[in-house]
């Protein structure tokens, strides 16, 4: 995959670039990275790329032309680049919609700055408008490497072992179920007997009833629209029984 970002600031990409499981794969050709800052198509000498919004009021508007300049630069590239803008008015990012744009061979991703960027951009090119939750930051590009680091992280050989990512919450559409490691008692708190059993077949069901029992408390929406399977919905039974016969 070859993703490229329109931002002001490339230098803070280095985060996934020289770091962690994305920079490994970087160096594995697993993906490409390439950065425009569309300062370089200002028109004027101290690089201005943003001007006061019509009509009046607070901040600063990011200019259409260097931003379509960027863009157009971009499309050179990757002519079939998916265009994303990371807004807090767009659809919240999920892992389903990371999982599709992890299909893609190409993504330019767009991090706005000041009070947004000029609405002929988005009207004037086919953009997906993402968000990553109901707040709003200083600019794009903390939003936009969440979202890389989303897709990235679902690319083949970007991990290694594929269940990983298979496993993590919500690929399911569950949140995921508590894990432990090495010492097997901390702090009074011992690991449960059924992850040191051996016996898989019981592991794999109380993980289930884990991540069951976790999104039926914290995260109920998740189970409102999901089909449950015949285990599944037999699990949440006990587990809301459960629930009930614990004393107030």
């Amino acid at each position: 995959m070859y993703i490229q970002a329109i931002t002001l600031f490339p230098e803070m990409f280095t985060a996934l670039t020289d770091s962690g499981v994305t920079g490994r794969a970087l160096q594995q050709g697993i993906w490409q990275f390439a950065a425009i800052n569309p300062r370089q198509f200002a028109d004027n000498p101290l690089g201005y790329i943003d001007d006061r919004p019509y009509g009046g009021g607070p901040g600063m508007i990011m200019m259409a032309p260097p931003l379509q300049a960027a863009i157009d630069m971009a499309r050179k590239t990757s002519p079939e680049g998916r265009l994303i803008y990371m807004s807090p008015q767009g659809k919240p990012l999920s892992h389903t919609q990371a999982a599709s744009l992890a299909d893609e061979s190409a993504l330019i991703v767009l991090c706005g700055r000041y009070e947004g960027i000029d609405e002929r951009i988005l009207t004037s090119n086919d953009v997906t408008e993402i968000s990553i939750g109901d707040f709003v930051v200083s600019g794009g590009e903390l939003p936009a490497m969440m979202l890389m680091d989303a897709v990235i992280r679902l690319l083949p050989g970007t991990l290694g072992d594929a269940r990983s990512a298979a496993e993590d919450s919500f690929a399911t559409g569950l949140l995921d179920c508590p894990h432990y490691t090495r010492p097997v008692e901390f702090r009074q708190q011992t690991v449960p007997d059924v992850l040191r059993s051996g016996n898989h077949a019981l592991i794999a069901q109380w993980r289930l009833t884990q991540a069951l029992r976790r999104t039926w408390t914290r995260r109920p929406d998740l189970l409102a629209g999901r089909v449950l399977t015949p285990e599944e919905s037999r699990l949440l039974q006990n587990i809301r029984q459960e629930e009930r016969d614990i004393p107030l």
